[in-house]
């Protein structure tokens, strides 16, 4: 996977971009707020459809061009894909209307054909390392939740779909749940939504499940590598409903407890789960919600059996996010053969020395690297050589440097 042009309009920051992007190394230098950031986040952006810095794509257009009657902003990225070159483009687009408001809608377009978001997912792929991404380890379950989503989403066809429809079923039923608590009825009415929730339920929690088994098995060989052999990575799954729980039941396994669940079939998970809505049906009626299935899963990273989200040091739940995140582009290449590009945003201002080198001496191993930095002296000078540098001010590319003997 070789991203080779990026072309972006009225993107956050950027006006105009449209330039040809270098391998296998790329350096973005700048200033804080020169857009250093943004270029990452457009690129990420065409790979999960979905922006890691806000929660609605009108924020992603320029303030000056969203106030227009007609604003537009465009992504579009020319990438090489096994031995073909494809095109991606979305399009932002928003109608400002006095009386009813501003309309938003996107369209994507894949080598020049419209496809929904979910037929766009997966014929991109990127991996993003930000140093607050340490809240996948010692943020909420829901953080983790959305990683293991969006690098699903990009390597599993019908993940997405699947988890999308789950949400929408999901919502039914809560709001039927309330109705039968509030006002009564017949309980038999929610054996349709349970069916169909199952359904998709049971198909996330088997690929989370095998997943994570594959993730921890490259993480705890990085992690290893990264330690010099003095702590163990440990990536433990606790879904709400667990098919290898005591009884079927929730969760009541020792957090270290080794659990392997790929001899459960989807029918197996599907059957157990829906025992279980059966069991916690009159609990649910009268909470008023769904109390089991993969909108409440949980995973925790341990490092020799110690829980990094409760008691992890900040060089641990550092060391353990970067083993997590090499990871990923190693099980992503796994899965599409193809290797992710990997952006990288000042992280390594946020190593050691050691750390650093160990960093950068895995990036030899992937296709593609774009690192943003506002400082050069964070990297060695050959590494510095070797790779081509873009300098950003106020949202402009205002030099641009190959590598030495390029």
């Amino acid at each position: 996977m070789i991203l080779t042009h990026l072309s972006l309009t009225n993107f956050r920051a950027f006006a105009r971009l449209d330039v040809d992007v270098p391998r296998p190394t790329l350096l973005i230098v700048g200033e804080n707020a020169q857009g250093k950031t943004t270029l990452l986040e457009a690129i990420y952006y065409l790979a999960t459809l979905t922006s890691f810095h806000t929660e609605s794509d009108r924020q992603l257009i320029n303030f000056l061009a969203a106030r227009e009657p007609l604003a537009v902003a465009r992504i579009v990225a020319e990438f090489i894909r096994g031995e073909h070159t494809h095109r991606l483009e979305v399009r932002l687009i928003q109608e400002n209307a006095a009386l009813n408001g501003n309309r938003m809608r996107r369209e994507i377009l894949v080598d020049g054909v419209k496809r929904t978001a979910r037929e766009a997912l997966g014929h991109f792929n990127a991996v993003l390392f930000l140093p607050q991404m340490t809240n996948i380890i010692e943020g909420a379950p829901e953080e983790r939740r959305r990683y293991l989503n969006m690098a699903l989403a990009q390597v599993m066809p019908g993940y997405a779909q699947a988890l999308s429809e789950y949400a929408q079923i999901l919502g039914q039923r809560n709001a039927l749940l309330k109705q039968l608590g509030e006002r009564g009825g017949d309980p038999a009415q929610l054996q349709y939504w349970d069916a169909l929730l199952v359904e998709r339920g049971a198909l996330i929690i088997q690929a989370r499940s095998k997943a994570l088994d594959e993730i921890e098995t490259l993480a705890a060989r990085i992690h290893d590598r990264l330690t010099h052999g003095q702590e163990v990575l440990h990536l433990v799954y606790r879904p709400a409903y667990d098919p290898a729980a005591p009884d079927n039941g929730q969760m009541a396994l020792r957090l270290d407890t080794a659990v392997k669940r790929d001899h459960f079939s989807l029918s197996q998970i599907q059957q157990g789960f829906l025992r279980r809505l059966e069991a916690l049906r009159s609990d649910e009626i009268s909470r008023g919600m769904t109390l089991i299935g993969p909108h409440r899963d949980e995973f925790r990273v341990l490092s020799n059996g110690i829980d990094l989200g409760d008691y992890g040091s900040r060089g641990q739940v550092r060391t353990a996010l970067m083993a997590l995140k090499l990871a990923e582009v190693a099980w992503m290449h796994q899965k599409s053969g193809e290797w992710p590009v990997l952006l990288l945003d000042e992280v390594l201002a946020e190593l050691d020395a050691q750390r650093r080198q160990d960093l950068l001496d895995f990036l030899a191993e992937g296709e593609q690297s774009l690192l943003t930095t506002t400082d050069l002296n964070l990297f060695s000078p050959s590494f510095v050589r070797r790779a081509a540098i873009w300098t950003i001010r106020a949202g402009c590319i205002v030099s641009s440097e190959l590598p030495a003997g390029a």
